[in-house]
């Protein structure tokens, strides 16, 4: 048998090196590069492989290690899975840095492989900077918490242990049910070490992807469940966009006249202005859709994991007739509500089930012109919201309004947190599929940037934009660094509204005042954090690292620096002076939170009272 000699680290990268996936006959090289940032538990191991022995792989230098896998994820999720970036950090604070985007990588079925440096397998020094050591169990190192937000996990401790790991690594980050973050714990003098691997494992392996069917008799039961049905709603998933399902989806909507809500995962799915897309579902969804939820008789969900925000902590559904069928490629995702669940890839489930109705003759409920009067009443305060003004600022919907406009049918909006994806999810206009990127499986603050980074390097020809607010900002923006030093253009829209004013709205709509939640000065009165406003200049800080930056504090400074940002060659920001309190909210919609029972403050009591109340009418399963 051929042999040839490899240190583990530089095996590891000429494996990545060949690595293939094949979806519909159409093969693409699965991994692209690597993210990563040096330290004493890689530099040498994998960071000399790199330098030396790359291959094809490309090296992206991070900044920030949970930014470099938020963009890693990015890019993977706007690639539907087929291609990704590996990670690498050092040990201690680097590797534990990664933990917060691993865990926003799994949440939302999205692979990237990790591969955090560890301490030594030798125990030789003994304890080395950075270990963390655990008296009770000396095999427990910083690496060990990646198990919880994991889908695969390993720690190499001999270099030949790295074959049948990787061999692992890859069904998992191919698997479409199965996939997400994968953790290879290398050891730093592991990665060193030396080993004769066998020629043939290094040759190009493709991993076929086939297309899960759906089984005749899962057919079977939801054509009779759906023909049994007069008021069924289609509730596109994130799974509609990876399975490239959007056109099939389209075709079924419109086969039996059955309206489309969209979770933050699948929006985009169909366009805004289809007569039987209604938009957003739950508790950051369209009245539209949320009037439909509640009558509806049947509930179609088709790559969807039910999250508390798509079923409005399952109050949503309030029809005592509602049944549910899920379509998920997932058995984990498909047995969810206690629904009827046909486990199969979406593309192959809609065609199946699409055929077999339209042998049955069926054809949906719905009233003549129902859907489109809806959908109009939806539009028209879409519209109203777009065009609010205020005296007191420049309100939030108005702004978004004119970034809608200006970002077209082309451009990629990236929004994670705070208020924003409410507002997005009810009023922002997609056209074309895969223009909207959400991650809300986390709701990771700073995902944002670092994902805008991600997309454009996934859609090089395709403007990419990052929607956030300040708080978003401040946690991390440093992947803004990475985008200048690679030369690829961001737009960062920066909605400046002093604070955690998405929280801020929530804590006061539960009874509490207004406390730790707005960015104020500690006031010498009350020694609370009270005070002003802290006046802080993001296009200064944007300019400062090497972005072009702009300003706007009405609708025609807004309209002119997104004009300028568009003419930039590079990265720039331009931040939006809002008014607080001006996103959207309600429209029949309700979230199940926490509010004390025992309170000094009435209004805290009451709500306690009003949400027990809730959550008595909200289904217990």
């Amino acid at each position: 048998m051929d042999t040839i000699r490899l240190t583990m680290a530089q095996a590891l990268l000429r494996f990545l090196d060949r690595q293939y996936i094949e979806v519909d006959g159409i093969e693409t090289k699965f991994v692209r590069g690597v993210m990563g940032i040096f330290g004493h538990g890689n530099v040498t191991g994998i960071g000399e492989a790199l330098e030396r022995e790359p291959g094809e792989l490309v090296f992206v230098q991070g900044k920030n290690e949970q930014g470099m896998v938020h963009a890693a994820t990015a890019f993977a999720k706007q690639r539907n899975r087929k291609e990704i970036y590996a990670c690498t950090s050092s040990i201690g604070p680097g590797a534990l840095n990664m933990i917060t985007g691993a865990a926003t990588a799994t949440i939302n079925r999205i692979p990237v492989l990790l591969l955090p440096g560890d301490n030594f397998a030798s125990r030789q020094p003994d304890p080395v900077l950075q270990q963390i050591e655990v008296p009770s169990d000396y095999t427990i190192s910083a690496n060990d918490p990646f198990k919880a937000v994991s889908r695969y996990w390993d720690r190499i401790v001999r270099p030949e242990q790295l074959m049948s790991a990787l061999l692992q690594a890859m069904r998992v980050l191919t698997d479409p049910a199965e996939t997400g973050a994968v953790t290879l714990a290398l050891p730093q003098d592991v990665q060193t070490e030396a080993y004769d691997y066998p020629a043939e494992f290094f040759a190009k392996r493709v991993h076929r992807l086939d297309r899960r069917p759906p089984s005749p008799q899962a057919i079977q039961r939801a054509t009779r469940l759906i023909s049994s049905k007069k008021r069924p709603l289609l509730i596109a998933g994130g799974g509609v966009h990876y399975a490239d399902a959007t056109n099939e989806l389209l075709a079924f909507a419109e086969a039996f006249g059955i309206p489309v809500a969209e979770t933050q995962a699948g929006k985009s799915a169909v366009p805004w202005n289809h007569p039987l897309s209604v938009g957003g579902v739950g508790t950051t969804g369209t009245l539209a859709a949320n009037k439909l939820a509640a009558e509806a008789d049947l509930i179609i969900g088709v790559g969807t994991r039910y999250s508390d925000f798509t079923t409005a902590s399952k109050s949503a559904f309030r029809n005592e007739e509602a049944a549910f069928l899920n379509l998920n490629v997932s058995s984990f995702d498909s047995v969810k509500m206690q629904g009827e669940f046909v486990t199969a890839d979406a593309k192959e489930a809609l065609r199946a089930l699409m055929e077999s109705l339209i042998q049955e003759g069926y054809s949906s409920g719905y009233g003549q012109g129902e859907i489109l009067e809806l959908k109009a009443e939806w539009d028209a305060e879409v519209d109203r919201l777009y065009s609010l003004q205020s005296p007191d600022g420049f309100t939030q919907t108005h702004a978004l309004g004119i970034v809608n406009r200006e970002v077209g049918e082309q451009g990629i909006i990236v929004a994670a947190a705070g208020s924003l994806p409410g507002d997005l999810h009810r009023v922002w206009r997609s056209v074309q599929p895969k223009t909207y990127h959400m991650e809300y499986g986390f709701s990771c603050m700073g995902y944002e940037v670092s994902g805008a980074f991600g997309v454009a390097m996934a859609e090089p020809d395709r403007d990419v934009y990052a929607l956030l607010g300040d708080g978003s900002y401040l946690m991390l923006h440093s992947e803004l660094v990475t985008a200048i030093q690679e030369g690829v253009k961001i737009i960062i829209v920066l909605f400046d509204n002093n604070g955690f004013q998405c929280i801020h709205n929530l804590q006061r709509g539960h009874g509490s005042d207004s406390f730790g939640n707005e960015f104020r000065y500690r006031s010498d009165k009350t020694g609370l954090l009270d005070g002003g406003y802290i006046p802080i200049d993001f296009a200064a800080h944007a300019r400062s690292m090497g972005a072009a930056a702009y300003t706007a504090r009405n609708a025609s400074e807004l309209e002119q620096a997104l004009a300028q940002a568009k003419a930039e060659p590079g990265p720039v920001l331009v931040e939006i002076k809002v008014l607080p309190g001006t996103n959207t909210s309600g429209y029949e919609s309700w979230w199940n939170v926490g509010v004390p029972e025992v309170s000094t403050g009435d209004k805290v009591l009451q709500a306690h009272a009003e949400m027990k109340k809730k959550r008595q009418e909200a289904r217990p399963y």
